[in-house]
């Protein structure tokens, strides 16, 4: 109960910049540790930086904390700099709890994989449908597979 609770505060986030984050979609990250959330962020206008990284940034300390995102976090930045789920693991984070798997060809499973690897417990499809709906990804999903 307490993940979808986390969860939606992830997707409430995320609203906040929704349709300004072209070409990227939005998404929202939330970072919890013993049932208290430390910080939230959301994908800043203009599609950089993703809501992972302002999250981290406003966390300040992240160990052992779950991220709840509403989209796989990235597992390779095409403009260089470090993927999200780098920074997750970094940060040291225990769990990452996410809505949606990303679609995209160049990002798919990538994230996840590198969460795993590092051993971070990844668990997803919380509330796929709400953020798909919440978040228009379903227009961005299709843009995503052509």
């Amino acid at each position: 109960m307490q993940d979808e609770t986390f969860m939606r505060a992830a997707i409430a986030a995320a609203k906040v910049n929704l349709g300004k984050t072209a070409p990227n979609p939005v998404v929202g990250c939330v970072l919890v540790r013993d049932g208290v959330i430390l910080a939230s962020g959301a994908t800043a206008p203009g599609g950089r930086p993703h809501a992972e990284d302002r999250a981290l940034q406003a966390a300040g300390d992240a160990t052992g904390a779950t991220a709840y995102v509403t989209l796989e976090p990235c597992g390779a930045r095409s403009s260089g700099g470090t993927s999200c789920s780098q920074l997750l693991v970094e940060a040291g984070v225990a769990r990452v709890v996410v809505a949606c798997d990303d679609p995209s060809p160049f990002a798919a499973g990538r994230g996840s994989e590198r969460l795993e690897a590092a051993g971070i417990v990844v668990q997803t499809g919380l509330l796929a449908e709400e953020a798909m709906d919440a978040l228009d990804y379903a227009a961005w999903f299709l843009t995503q597979r052509s």
